[in-house]
């Protein structure tokens, strides 16, 4: 099991000839595509030129494998043989590769190991019709963690709207493996010589339980994703599962229609580190790979895993923290709890861990504590409660000591000990205790404890930790120097399919840590969800009209209200508690104004550059190059909105209008530079400011040959009297601005010399960030290679 830090080590190579670092072929950046019916790769193959021209290398592409009809994520693959037919087959993926190419640019796959769907019609999943027709016996059967025993010998199917009654069920087409079991509208495989069966001794004689969808609470017998029954457990530890569920994948990393992979959910794996070594065998050392992994604050990645690193959610945590006042968090989160009775964050966090285990994922604990026994029970449940990352490793010779620890306070020390025994020697218990703490962590506390813990909603994000949501200058600039010797080709995140705020949301709200006295006292009878409320609209602001604003708003609160599980629930919905909800939507438009607008608009370029321009592989979500406001899902999968005659005017000379275009104008200024010359994002140092505004200012030098600096904590900054005689050292040589889009910056040439001077040795910030820009990007003057 693994400790928490893991500092002072070197990188292992992974089947690469000779080489250190990422692999050979690592994007310079990404941008991410969410492919539905309503936009598929014909469409993906229109916006191509225009996302050449923005700079990026490479286009992510979400999952591309045929998936449930009408499906708007694909992460519920049916089958992985084909490439999904509503988004235009595997002719159109093919056109859309070779359209990339001809603009410069590769496609990026997002991959699903962990599972499949649990279909309506069943037989969409023809791996698990096979297996609910054929029992245990099925060549299929190893494909899935199904405990037929638990189930009495058969597959619990969670998936009827309302109790099974035995005289609803008929026999359709009986013959043989055509015949079918109608229930309704639904219809199930019939195990064969069941067909002249009575209903009961029918229904009892499948390799299947029809149930209602309220059972899977406690009756399920399959491993699931998270507590979403539709979705079914893949062992892909299984080598012959992971040849039958890669083989289409591989094929088009081998035909060269992609260049990388994303690994959806690898914390969900029996052995991510096994799966991935071999991915990389299969896939060869070109080819990139990054792992969607949460990362808690003192964590760090398996230095053994073949990968280029995460996706970037620890980078997320990281930019959004250094531009969060401490100071400003604290008194939140003192008035928040004070307003609203919560609990300190830790107690939230436990009581969300104890919660959701004993209740949503009460069927996944049962099969744990029936594995260890009851004498042990009690201690698996609080080592699982007390366990402070997403998950262990099975072989890893240590749990997390204040796990123990704490969990030994309450169950006793014996059964801790003998449960942590049971994990060093059974493999199989330990890999259930590992995908199950990772489904309780990413449900206790990302859907449940987030939506409890609300002092400042910013914080409140995947990856992030709402008890501790500030970073020092010095822990930023710690991470980034650790991530450019250690992994400098991991991905890196502001905004996701998957973020509950997107990253310019963020940014306004987080300003009120800078002002904590602008969040008014809660009103209402539930203050809880009235400073949600507010916050929400403060980080949306007017956008869509009063109506619009009202709908929208009202519909994020009414999921806040179900995930949080204080009054209402998804399963247990409170209507009368749920009808005052939309009375909560402030009656005005609120949002950042006077000192404030300014501090937003410095967040939210701030965080753009820091992104940017630090060590990683920087990916762009649809349409967020330009200022992108969306709250969680649906929003952050509505159709993209593509700023393409705003580019044009800004390539064509106009100024930037408004903070919109300002980021546009720095997002494709920094993307061009990248892909361009790569080579100036080599390394990492930290250039500390110097005087009494120093803490105002986090900048760094890239290579020989950039430098980025960003204003941080503004609306502080301007009321100690701005920088005065604060100055910024920079590195040997004469540095120029990177010449942004607009304002005359078309007729310099793409990346040399500047119309705002030069400088040496050091530049005070009220002439490098006291002018119009709250950031800025230098480049080397003196000729370079």
């Amino acid at each position: 099991m693994s400790l928490l830090p893991r500092t002072g080590r070197t990188r292992t190579e992974f089947n690469r000839p000779e080489t250190d670092g990422p692999p050979a072929v690592t994007p310079a950046s990404t941008y991410r595509l969410q492919l539905r019916p309503e936009f598929t790769f014909g469409h993906a193959r229109a916006v191509v030129p225009y996302l050449a021209s923005l700079g990026v290398s490479h286009l992510h592409l979400s999952p591309v494998l045929e998936a449930v009809p009408g499906s708007a994520h694909g992460y519920d693959v049916t089958d992985h043989t084909r490439v999904r037919v509503e988004l235009g087959g595997e002719d159109g993926l093919r056109a859309l590769a070779a359209e990339a190419r001809a603009h410069g640019l590769a496609l990026v796959l997002d991959i699903v190991p962990n599972h499949m769907a649990l279909p309506a019609p069943l037989g969409l999943n023809r791996p698990l019709w096979e297996v609910a027709r054929e029992g245990p016996g099925s060549p299929y059967a190893r494909w899935f963690d199904i405990d037929w025993e638990a189930g009495g010998g058969q597959l619990l199917l969670p998936v009827l709207a309302e109790p099974l009654d035995p005289g609803s069920v008929e026999v359709v087409d009986g013959a043989g493996d055509r015949a079918a079991l109608r229930i309704g509208e639904l219809e199930f495989p019939l195990r064969e010589g069941t067909a002249g069966l009575e209903p009961a001794a029918l229904l009892a004689a499948q390799w299947y339980r029809p149930a209602h969808w309220r059972e899977a609470r406690t009756g399920l017998n399959y491993r699931r994703f998270f507590t979403i029954s539709e979705l079914i457990g893949v062992r892909v530890e299984d080598p012959e599962v992971f040849a039958a569920t890669h083989a289409k994948v591989l094929e088009l990393v081998r035909d060269g229609v992609a260049e990388g992979l994303r690994i959806d959910h690898v914390d969900g794996l029996a052995d991510p580190g096994g799966y991935l070594r071999r991915l990389r065998d299969a896939v060869g050392g070109d080819c990139w790979v990054v792992v969607e992994k949460i990362l808690a604050r003192e964590e760090r990645l398996a230095p053994d895993w073949p990968v280029a690193g995460t996706t970037g959610y620890d980078a997320l945590y990281r930019v959004d923290g250094v531009l969060t006042d401490p100071a400003g968090a604290a008194r939140l989160d003192a008035r928040f709890r004070e307003a609203t009775g919560q609990p300190r964050w830790e107690t939230t966090a436990a009581a969300g861990a104890r919660e959701v285990l004993t209740g949503d994922l009460a069927a996944e604990l049962a099969t744990l504590e029936r594995l260890a026994g009851e004498e042990l029970a009690a201690a698996v449940r609080e080592l699982l409660i007390a366990y402070p990352v997403y998950r262990p490793y099975p072989g890893d010779p240590q749990l997390a000591p204040e796990a123990l620890e704490r969990a030994a306070a309450r169950a006793g020390a014996g059964p801790v000990a003998g449960v942590r025994e049971l994990l060093l020697r059974d493999p199989a218990f330990a890999a259930r205790f590992s995908q199950t703490s990772a489904a309780l962590r990413a449900k206790s506390l990302e859907d449940r404890a987030f939506y409890r813990y609300a002092p400042l909603l910013s914080a409140t994000e995947v990856g992030g930790d709402p008890g501790a949501p500030a970073v020092t200058v010095a822990e930023f600039h710690a991470y980034c120097a650790e991530q450019a010797r250690l992994w400098p080709g991991a991905g890196t995140v502001l905004t996701t399919h998957d973020t509950k705020r997107s990253a310019d949301v963020r940014a306004r709200i987080s300003v009120l840590s800078q002002d904590p006295d602008a969040v008014p006292a809660p009103a209402g009878e539930d203050p809880q969800l009235a400073w949600v409320a507010w916050q929400t609209a403060f980080g949306l602001g007017a956008g869509g009209g009063p109506v619009v604003r009202r709908d929208r708003l009202g519909q994020t609160l009414l999921k806040a209200v179900r995930e949080a599980a204080l009054h209402t629930t998804w399963t247990e919905q409170n209507r009368a508690y749920e009808a005052t909800v939309p009375e909560y939507v402030p009656a005005s438009a609120v949002g950042p104004a006077g000192p404030l607008a300014a501090a937003a608009r410095a967040n939210l370029l701030g965080a753009a550059l820091l992104h940017l321009a630090m060590p990683g592989v920087p990916e762009v979500y649809q349409g967020a190059e330009t200022e992108y406001r969306a709250l969680v899902d649906p929003d952050n999968r509505r159709p993209a909105r593509f700023p393409r005659e705003a580019l044009a005017r800004l390539d064509a000379g106009a100024a930037p209008s408004g903070t919109a275009e300002e980021k546009l104008a720095l997002t494709a200024a920094l993307l061009r530079l990248r892909r361009s010359r790569p080579g100036l994002f080599a390394g990492y140092a930290p250039l500390p400011a110097r005087g009494p505004a120093a803490e105002h200012c986090v900048a760094f030098a890239r290579s020989a040959g950039l430098v980025a600096a960003a204003t941080r904590l503004s609306h502080g900054l301007a009321g100690a009297g701005g920088w005065r005689d604060t100055a910024l050292p920079l590195p040997p040589g004469r540095w120029r601005h990177l010449p942004l889009l607009g304002a005359g910056a078309a007729h310099e040439g793409p990346y040399e010399g500047s119309h705002e001077g030069s400088y040496e040795g050091e530049v005070r910030l009220t002439e490098l960030l006291g002018g119009t820009s709250p950031v800025a990007v230098l480049l080397r003057a003196d000729p370079h290679p």
